[in-house]
């Protein structure tokens, strides 16, 4: 069972656009803070917030190397997510399936 405050945590840091563009950022691998700052048109402590959010939701680890934090992504809390949304998805497939059989039958009776 996936812990409700995680979900709550990783929903609210998905839900800004600024961090998901972070995290696709980190796709490639580990980037330092000023480099994920750069495409971004905001202050240095707003990038730090928007990180500070990733980090408590376990989106991000940061390694600090000397002067320079170095940040990576950690997918395991979007599989989490993954996981809870793919209950509700093979419900609604199993509904939707029960609908088209459904209407297959009441289109064969009106034929």
């Amino acid at each position: 069972m996936v812990n409700s405050s995680q979900l709550d945590s990783v929903f609210h840091a998905l839900a800004d656009s600024t961090r998901r563009s972070i995290l696709e950022q980190l796709t490639d691998g580990t980037s330092k803070v000023a480099d994920l700052a750069k495409p971004h048109s905001m202050s240095a402590p707003a990038i730090s917030k928007h990180l500070r959010v990733l980090e408590d939701a376990g989106l991000i680890e940061r390694e600090k190397r000397g002067r320079e934090h170095h940040i990576q992504a950690d997918p395991a809390p979007l599989e989490e997510v993954r996981d809870w949304i793919s209950v509700y998805a093979d419900h609604w497939h199993q509904r939707f399936d029960a609908l088209d059989e459904f209407l297959a039958k009441q289109s064969k009776k009106k034929s």
